[in-house]
């Protein structure tokens, strides 16, 4: 491909546009000759600090937002200024593969819970229909029935690689793309250049007030993408449908079912589809233990998620409900409270524990989320001897370790018909500790628990 073939380039007067274009980027340690740099200012780093290393890497097109003067670039170096370069990015990906959202129906999710499962049965529904369907989502990319593996860890990967998979999607003639959407993802404009056909917003409660600043701000990010889309569908606040575990599963699936109409999908297929519809990976997702008693693992995170969990968990046993939880770092604050007093209202047992410590000391935010206990309905334990029985209150426990607190609440705490949930991780795969990502499954974790030992991060 030319330069002058990248339609986002046309309105700019190029030194030399009939120059090969070999790849775009804006990873300077990516390019190499024949790429174009695109600069972008990030949170920890500034594309622009690196603007003279790539023209010596031979970087054919540097695009930025800063005045080639203050640059002070050699004249013969092709830069383009631009207002937004995160904006030129999407524009020049898109361009690079060939516009592949206008050749696909493309269905937005978006909400502060329920991206995953609505934008996974929108997907299955679609597919089981006869349609070829892709999706990307935050537990990774789909084609038909086959998993990509993408190396993202993000709901919303980067634009190149999210513009990449829909040319996929195009190429293996797929009519739909299902595009689960963050709020980080619609900020970073990780989606722009894309073409949405259908937004859909599944709710809005206050969350990454840490990146946000404030809940209006967060709102204005996710109603922004909402009106970019052709169509628009908001979730109803209850569910009338009773085929998934849980009245919030059952909204989702609901308004699964009304983007599908939309799409021209027969209800009474979509309702068929449904009904073989497993929900995705830590989402109330239940482990075989061959025990007695029932473990579950979800991805639960936000007080609002929490309390839907627990609520329905309370209604599949007359036994003790046992919670297992924490609350991730230089994420809001403000939630930490709200989750202990959540927890310790809901559950018979809470154990406070870590997730994502991140560079936080995590006995400080196990104290923050204690901090919301109603010290009259709830009591902390110290002594793991006392039998539970004799308490009138619920009870909850403070163990930093993870792994001890899921070994402690299957092999000292749970009987038979007792359910444990283990709230917070759902499918990730690791652990932050001071900015180390160390290996992490709450399901590995439950495995060493049934044979008495304790999965540990050794940091």
């Amino acid at each position: 491909m030319k330069l002058q073939e990248l339609r986002s380039l046309h309105k700019y007067k190029l030194k030399n546009p009939k120059i090969s274009v070999k790849g775009i980027t804006d990873d300077s340690r990516k390019v190499i000759p024949g790429f174009i740099f695109v600069a972008i200012s990030g949170l920890t780093h500034d594309g622009h600090d690196f603007i003279k290393e790539v023209v010596k890497k031979g970087a054919i097109l540097v695009v930025g937002q800063i005045s080639s003067k203050d640059l002070h670039l050699n004249k013969d170096i092709e830069y383009i200024e631009v207002s937004d370069s995160r904006e030129m990015l999407g524009k020049l990906a898109s361009d690079w593969y060939d516009d592949p959202s206008s050749k696909l129906n493309v269905i937005g999710v978006t909400g502060t819970k329920g991206k995953t499962t609505t934008s996974h049965i929108i997907y299955h529904i679609l597919n089981s229909s006869g349609s070829k369907t892709g999706l990307v989502s935050s537990l990774g990319a789909f084609i038909g029935d086959k998993k990509i593996d993408t190396g993202a860890h993000v709901t919303n990967p980067d634009v190149l690689t999210l513009n990449n998979l829909l040319a996929e999607m195009v190429r293996v003639k797929c009519k739909y793309a299902v595009l689960e959407v963050s709020s980080h993802g619609i900020h970073q404009k990780r989606i722009s250049g894309i073409k949405f056909d259908v937004a859909v917003l599944t709710n809005i409660a206050p969350e990454h007030l840490d990146y946000h600043k404030n809940f209006d701000e967060y709102k204005k990010v996710k109603i922004s993408f909402v009106n970019s889309a052709k169509e628009r569908i908001i979730s109803s606040k209850s569910a009338s449908l009773n085929l998934l575990p849980g009245e919030f599963n059952n909204i989702n699936a609901e308004t699964a079912l009304e983007v599908c109409e939309k799409l021209g999908v027969d209800k009474k297929s979509a309702l068929k589809a449904l009904i073989s519809f497993k929900l995705p990976e830590g989402r109330l997702e239940e482990l075989k233990t061959g025990k007695r008693f029932r473990v579950f693992i979800d991805f639960a995170h936000t007080p609002q998620s929490l309390e839907a969990v627990l609520e329905y968990l309370r209604s599949l046993t007359s036994n003790l409900l046992i919670c297992i939880f924490g609350c991730a770092s230089e994420r809001d604050e403000k939630k930490r409270p709200l989750m202990g007093e959540i927890s310790t209202r809901l559950a018979n047992i809470s154990i406070i524990t870590a997730e994502d410590p991140r560079n936080e000391d995590v006995n400080k935010i196990i104290s923050e989320i204690s901090a919301g206990v109603d010290l009259s309905k709830a009591e902390l334990m110290s002594d793991i001897k006392i039998p539970l029985s004799q308490n009138t209150k619920n009870v909850y426990y403070k163990i930093p370790e993870r792994g001890k607190a899921i070994t402690f609440a299957i092999n000292k705490i749970a009987h038979n018909g007792d359910v444990i949930v283990i709230c917070g991780k759902g499918h990730e795969k690791s652990m932050n500790y001071n900015g180390v990502e160390y290996p992490w499954s709450d399901k590995k974790a439950v495995e060493y628990a049934l044979k008495r030992k304790t999965l540990v991060i050794n940091k």
